[in-house]
């Protein structure tokens, strides 16, 4: 997992690493970090966009596979 901005600030980290059973969902990751970081995560989280090795990511249901980097982009202002 790797953390940008206010996701990084929510979190408490830049990066973790987690162990998820083989076949391990998206949406599963993103509830081991919901517990993980009670807090602030899950908020940023319900509005974050996700990069599964480098490729957006729309459908949660996606399997992880093994020692894939999951990138968590929380909604960026600018333009």
């Amino acid at each position: 997992m790797r953390y940008f901005a206010s996701a990084r600030a929510a979190s408490g980290v830049e990066q973790e690493t987690l162990q998820l059973p083989v076949g391990a969902s998206v949406s599963e990751a993103l509830g081991v970090l919901r517990e993980r970081h009670p807090e602030k995560l899950p908020r940023v989280l319900e509005a974050a966009s996700f990069l599964l090795d480098g490729i957006a990511v729309r459908d949660r249901s996606r399997p992880l596979p093994d020692g894939a980097e999951l990138d968590v982009l929380p909604p960026f202002a600018g333009g």
